[in-house]
């Protein structure tokens, strides 16, 4: 990829990719696949970038609604990445939601797009309650390295950096990125992808912080539950997701200008 290429990026997945945790629904979100999107079009190519991502999909709904349209768009480029909010739910089941991810894997590189997705951090250390779901997580993504081998895909392997859990790129819901963590993804994806002037950095560790004392923790730890996790748990049980009503953000491949 570099001066004149003509690339067409497509995203798809969830709220992770749709951006949210960097800038808000007023202003509009940005994230990591806008700011890949960026790099590439940095490389000197002619980049048209496509966004079908909505928060709260599930990887049966990722594949459902977003694929075909994905495929419509004939990208040259694609990443995939769904599947976290399958494995915070009770009845999560690792078979399917990686037979959803791997059959978006096989239609894509099939097509002929370069293909990349990413595996997820070790929750347990952005939020200490999840403890209980860090073997789910641990084998989401040994079956997500597994199945992108079998079709040729890219993985930026971001959990496999003490930086990923640094909580100074987690949002206060410690279930989305900041900004600072949408761009250290995108850094990830530039590097897996290696596009020009792509480098190891995005994993730099960032300065030392003082550790908060017990009672600073347990108290972040109760405001947590209260404040996020609790009203997620009632949206579960009342059958509604924080993406109903959306449609993606940027349907259709438009040109992406370096600022």
């Amino acid at each position: 990829m570099g001066p004149g290429d003509r690339v067409r990026y497509v995203a798809i997945g969830d709220s992770h990719t749709e951006g949210v945790g960097d800038g808000d629904d007023v202003l509009g979100v940005r994230g990591w696949a806008d700011r890949l999107a960026e790099r590439m079009a940095a490389t000197g190519a002619r980049v048209e970038y496509a966004n079908l991502a909505i928060r709260g999909r599930l990887s049966a709904q990722v594949r459902a609604e977003q694929l075909a349209p994905a495929l419509a768009l004939e990208p040259t480029v694609a990443t995939v990445f769904a599947g976290v909010n399958d494995v915070i739910r009770s009845r999560y089941d690792a078979d399917k939601v990686i037979g959803d991810l791997e059959a978006m894997f096989a239609a894509l590189t099939g097509a002929g797009a370069r293909v990349a997705t990413l595996t997820f951090p070790d929750i347990a250390r952005v939020a200490p309650l999840t403890r209980p779901l860090v073997p789910r997580v641990l084998d989401f993504n040994e079956r997500i390295r597994a199945a992108a081998d079998r079709h040729g895909v890219v993985v930026a392997d971001v959990a496999k950096h003490e930086i990923s859990t640094d909580r100074r790129l987690w949002a206060t819901d410690r279930l989305h990125c900041t900004p600072l963590g949408h761009a250290r993804i995108s850094g990830a994806l530039a590097s897996a992808l290696e596009l020009p002037g792509a480098d190891g950095s995005w994993s730099d560790p960032l300065p030392v912080l003082p550790r908060p004392g017990a009672l600073l923790t347990v108290t972040e730890e109760v405001r947590w539950l209260c404040a996020f996790l609790g009203p997620w748990a009632m949206r579960r049980l009342r059958g509604r997701s924080s993406g109903d009503g959306r449609v993606a953000k940027r349907p259709e491949p438009l040109p992406v200008e370096v600022g």
